[in-house]
């Protein structure tokens, strides 16, 4: 059990504090000092190196997750509210950056190779927008994490 929390919550702090990172502090740099074609880049190059560690994060984060689950409650009927609640959200958090990855970041490096900046541009906005819904999911799924079982039981 030890070894399944320790997991979970590292893959969370990986991808959720990777967000934060990226939304709060990376982008409003990049924004105003890079011009758009070097933004596109360096974008493409975070997301590249991010990425694979989302991954790891995402496939730890569920596997873990049910395991707790199954292991300690005996199934999600005595696991209480908020855990159906994490995984609800985590579950929409996941099928977010799938479109994300498999979607957004593939236009993105489709109009980098083009050299397209306006498409490139909106394929980064679209990106930055479901990132902003998944740092406020990830966040809201960790306050409920760390009091979940406090306040709705």
């Amino acid at each position: 059990m030890g070894i399944a929390m320790l997991l979970h919550v590292v893959s969370v702090v990986v991808w959720v504090g990777g967000m934060f990172f990226a939304y709060m502090a990376l982008r409003p740099v990049a924004a105003s000092q890079l011009e758009p074609a070097q933004r596109l880049r360096l974008w493409a190059g975070v997301f590249a190196r991010f990425f694979p560690w989302v991954w790891a994060a995402v496939v730890l984060i569920l596997a873990t997750g049910l395991w707790m689950v199954l292991a300690v409650f005996g199934g999600f009927g005595p696991a209480g509210l908020h855990i159906d609640l994490m995984l609800g959200i985590g579950i929409t958090m996941m099928l977010i950056f799938f479109h994300v990855f498999f979607a957004a970041y593939k236009r993105l490096q489709r109009a980098i190779a083009a050299e397209d900046w306006q498409s490139g541009g909106k394929a980064l906005g679209q990106i930055r927008m479901l990132i902003g819904i998944n740092l406020v999911l990830g966040l809201v799924t960790t306050a409920i994490a760390s009091g979940g079982r406090f306040l709705l039981i």
